[in-house]
């Protein structure tokens, strides 16, 4: 119990928030890092997911592949990276491996958004004419967005959580402040930066959750969204 007193009493000490080292600064770091990551995981699941899902071909063997990053710690990927000739310390190492984190939860959650995708309302929009983009973009898409959306949020939630991994090479994020705990033995440090990460994972999950509700009210309703 005094550890988590002293932790609470670390958190809301007033000198631990200012300047380039303080928590706002590292909480900006940490969202900074999460945001660049998860975008361009996005950038190269989705689309093929969704061609996949679309065409209905060669899905399962790029779901079957990505998910053997979810095998492989995603710190051992950092350490492989920082042993190759274009790694080294900072950021870019990070960024690599937990995008490659990140994409198992997004390809297979498109993909399998867009294979459930009732068949009969697809028949039917190519029947009335509509091209094969015009049924991906304006009939499968918008059915599979809920399923899209939940592996967004998985993603982004296990985001918050790895990104602390960017300390051990020099990067930035809540993990240097429980990094700097660990250096100074400083307990109470290091369960404060660990409850940063923690609440900063639940916001993330509530922030998505209440989007995909809204979202889910607006199609029951009809509004375009």
């Amino acid at each position: 119990m005094n550890t988590l007193t002293d932790a609470w009493s670390w958190l809301t000490a007033p000198a631990h928030w200012p300047g380039p080292d303080g928590i706002g600064a590292r909480l900006l770091e940490h969202l900074l890092l999460t945001v660049v990551c998860l975008l361009i995981a996005c950038a190269v699941a989705l689309p093929v997911a969704l061609v996949l899902g679309h065409l209905g071909r060669g899905g399962a063997l790029a779901v079957n592949i990505s998910n053997i990053g979810r095998a492989v710690p995603t710190f051992a990927v950092l350490v492989l990276l920082l042993l190759t000739p274009v790694g080294g310390f900072g950021q870019g190492p990070t960024v690599v491996a937990l995008v490659l984190f990140s994409i198992p939860p997004l390809l297979t959650n498109a993909y399998v958004g867009m294979r459930e995708v009732d068949q009969d309302v697809v028949g039917a929009a190519r029947g009335m004419g509509m091209t094969g983009t015009q049924v991906l973009r304006q009939v499968e898409l918008p059915l599979a967005l809920p399923l899209v959306l939940t592996g967004v949020r998985i993603a982004a939630v296990q985001l918050v959580a790895t990104a602390t991994l960017a300390a051990l090479v020099g990067g930035g994020g809540l993990g240097r402040i429980i990094t700097a705990g660990f250096n100074l033995a400083s307990t109470p440090q290091v369960v404060a930066g660990a409850v940063l990460v923690a609440v900063f994972a639940l916001v993330v999950e509530g922030i998505f959750g209440v989007g995909q509700r809204l979202l889910a009210d607006r199609s029951r309703s009809g509004k375009p969204s």
